[in-house]
């Protein structure tokens, strides 16, 4: 059974159709505060400025669908309005056309086929293909520690079970990526709660490290702690810091968070727990993650995997 979705993103930035700009006053395209997404699709200059690079995507994104509205979304483009991990910044726009024969790219836009079925979706006038053949087509595509991070996101989201995501991929005619998606898919679980938790793992296993515990809880005077991952057999928990764990505004509620969190680390030293911290970058560049694990006294227990941790964050997909 299809999952379809809730809602979607909604465009992070305004968009304004050029043919709908009023008689008085200079069109669109010589207002400086105004830029050019699409052809005859203009946002604001300074909210585009502000976005990050993903969410400069979904605008695009966006644009595209009001020039297109008979556009069926997939990949990335799909991936953006759903709220599922995207990468930097996509370099193009993906849509499905099932009539096709072939695959075809023009400019920006990458029009996919398929020689399976694809079941689609529609919400507040957006189409796309299925969630489940996103996360299976992407999985097939992005580097493999990105695939997981896209695949445990729609495993925790929308409930979906990796089993039957695998299973999908078998019955499809498409060899391409088959054994990268198989190996994204079986580890997909609703436990990783961010991207870096999912990359983390992907990079723990081809360090040769022992799979670790998700999301383990810790009772110590009478308070309940997580930890990302944990070795209880070595007392060592791992920690990845997150993208916005300590900004914001609030000078005053990011630093108790800081405290809170160093109450928090005494707390489980206290009780012999050897604690190893890094950062989303860390795990990406592999040799923060590998240090720290290292430092905390966690061995690897078999080879690593150089080819795949070489390329843990390559994604040509995105510039």
């Amino acid at each position: 059974m299809d999952v379809a979705p809730r809602s979607l993103l909604a465009s992070p930035a305004p968009l304004m159709r050029a043919s709908h700009a009023p008689r008085s006053g200079p069109p669109f395209w010589r207002d400086e505060a105004l830029l050019r997404v699409r052809a005859g699709v203009y946002t604001v200059r300074t909210a585009w400025e502000e976005l990050p690079p993903w969410g400069r995507y979904l605008v695009r994104v966006h644009a595209f669908a009001s020039a297109r509205p008979d556009a069926v979304f997939s990949h990335e483009s799909a991936a953006s309005l759903l709220g599922l991990p995207v990468f930097g910044h996509p370099r193009a726009i993906h849509i499905f056309d099932g009539r096709r024969s072939r695959s075809v790219t023009y400019g920006d836009v990458t029009v996919h086929t398929s020689a399976d079925t694809r079941a689609t979706c529609s919400f507040a006038g957006i189409r796309m293909t299925a969630v489940e053949d996103v996360v299976i087509d992407l999985a097939r595509a992005l580097p493999p520690a990105l695939g997981v991070a896209v695949a445990d996101a729609a495993v925790r989201s929308f409930g979906l079970d990796h089993r039957m995501l695998l299973d999908r991929a078998a019955a499809q005619q498409n060899t391409f990526g088959v054994r990268r998606a198989q190996w994204v898919l079986s580890r997909a679980t609703p436990l990783a709660e961010s991207p870096g938790e999912s990359i983390s793992r992907a990079v723990i296993e081809w360090c040769g490290f022992p799979t670790p515990s998700l999301q383990t809880e810790h009772r110590i005077d009478g308070r309940v702690y997580r930890s990302d991952f944990c070795w209880p057999e070595r007392r060592v928990i791992g920690e990845i810091d997150g993208w916005m764990k300590y900004s914001g505004t609030d000078a005053a509620a990011a630093a108790e968070a800081v405290r809170a969190e160093k109450r928090r680390e005494d707390a489980l030293r206290r009780q012999g727990w050897r604690i190893a911290r890094w950062d989303y970058a860390g795990a990406l560049g592999v040799n923060e993650l590998r240090r720290a694990l290292l430092l905390a006294g966690l061995q690897p227990v078999r080879r690593p995997e150089a080819a795949a941790l070489a390329c843990v964050g390559r994604n040509t997909r995105s510039k």
